[in-house]
């Protein structure tokens, strides 16, 4: 079988690449033809762990192409995957134009049957236009459309493709069901759960399962601030609740909010699903006021942390991408710490393994110096707080972090430290729902 995959971003690049080394043909297509020019020298332009090694593997392997040229890939498909991006407007809603240019350019190329699948993050009905869009251009050419959402998390992408929790997949055809289930195929074999349905629920459960996930956060986060007033620990709260098994323990982290490039988005685009289909979600719209919320709540434990005034005082902030083992900075909680610090008159130093340049491409240089290491940045600060869980800063040399700060303050919103050792260690210790 070959497939095509338009889009190499994120969900594309990982879509194609997972494909590809369980044995199919895949073209991968883009516009930007530097982008497609490194892909095809292995270059990859986002840091997911073992993304780059995989794609050179199936590049020498024969199996993964990249071109500029959709109608090369369209028509040798017979999938064809629009996995473009979906970026949120004003008011929260999904821009749904590169999904809609891409439906032309497949009708503009098709020359026999296809299965036109959006791995692309969209509401409820974006299915049915893409199919509206393909037969009014093309009336003469059969073909099916379907959803098959994505649910990769940065960071653990490859083996959320390779060994995910559930394939689903909205069809209203068996003939596009036949030829899904086929490409599938290998994950049968490791008996991974598949759920069938038609489009329109595929599309909603996408947006329903990122936006329960945020509300587990959003929900462990209130628990945190409740700790905070009462001599609670929310780490024992999460243990309490997630060993019931109705709710799990997963997702129950306090910490400064959530981040990145789904949790925000689909949150807000859920709600404005909802709101055009005059069913509003009051819930969600509660844990989007509550995750704001808190990432306010974060900056304030660094400002109070530096005495109640950060006016000529340096900030050491570890981590910037919304999560480890990402450099996506998008929504990131660390963009507001840090735009707080800067307008209350202070400075930062910074440093996260992967995100500095997307940080500094959307924070600038003014108040900011970008460091070569955690030890680098905590030099001479006042104050140094972690705002990123990466493994590295788990294990941090707390003495000598120590001496290098002018004051021993540390502000862990993250949770990473016990707050006896830290405390032991000589530091003004404060947390996130722990006393």
């Amino acid at each position: 079988m070959y497939i095509s995959v338009i889009g190499t971003g994120y969900v594309g690049l990982v879509t194609g690449t997972c494909f590809a080394e369980f044995g199919v043909d895949v073209t991968c297509i883009d516009k930007d033809p530097g982008k497609i020019e490194d892909l095809r020298k292995g270059i990859i332009p986002i840091y997911e762990p073992g993304l780059e090694e995989l794609v050179k593997k199936n590049i020498k392997d024969g199996r993964l192409h990249f071109t500029t040229e959709i109608g090369e890939g369209v028509r040798q498909s017979l999938v064809v995957f629009i996995s473009v991006g979906t970026p949120p407007r004003g008011d929260g809603s999904a821009d749904l134009q590169f999904v809609e240019e891409v439906a032309k350019s497949i009708a503009e190329n098709m020359d026999s049957y296809k299965v036109i699948v959006n791995k692309s993050t969209v509401p409820v009905g974006t299915g049915a236009r893409i199919s509206e869009i393909i037969s009014r251009s093309r009336p003469d050419l059969e073909f099916d459309v379907a959803s098959n959402p994505e649910f990769l998390r940065e960071g653990s992408a490859i083996e959320d493709s390779m060994r995910p929790d559930r394939i689903v997949i909205g069809v209203e055809s068996e003939q596009a069901k036949a030829i899904l289930r086929d490409l599938y195929r290998p994950l049968y074999l490791i008996e991974t759960p598949f759920v069938f349905t038609n489009i329109p629920t595929a599309e909603l459960i996408k947006y329903a399962s990122n936006a329960f996930l945020a509300t587990k956060v959003s929900f462990i986060n209130e628990m945190a601030n409740i700790c905070e007033r009462i001599n609670g620990d929310v780490h024992v709260v999460a243990k309490g609740m997630g060993l019931d098994g109705r709710i799990g323990s997963k997702f129950l982290h306090a910490g400064p909010g959530y981040g990145g490039s789904c949790f925000p988005k689909d949150t807000n685009a859920l709600v404005n699903i909802a709101q055009e289909l005059g069913e509003p979600t009051r819930i969600v719209e509660a844990v989007i006021k509550v995750n704001e919320n808190q990432k306010l709540k974060a900056f304030e434990k660094v400002k109070s942390a530096a005495g109640g005034s950060l006016q000529g005082k340096t900030v050491a902030l570890l981590g910037l991408a919304f999560k480890p083992n990402t450099d996506d900075f998008r929504d990131a909680p660390a963009e507001v710490v840090v735009k707080g610090i800067i307008r209350e008159g202070g400075a930062v130093r910074a440093y996260d393994p992967a995100a500095m340049e997307q940080a500094r491409q959307a924070l600038g240089e003014k108040g900011i110096v970008y460091c070569k290491d955690a030890y680098e940045a905590v030099e001479g600060a006042d104050l140094m707080a972690v705002i990123t869980e990466w493994n590295q800063f788990r294990l941090l040399n707390l003495e000598r972090c120590r001496s290098l700060l002018k004051d021993p303050v540390l502000v862990d919103l993250r949770n990473v430290y016990e707050p006896a050792t830290a405390r032991k260690l000589g530091f003004e210790y404060s947390c996130v729902g722990r006393n």
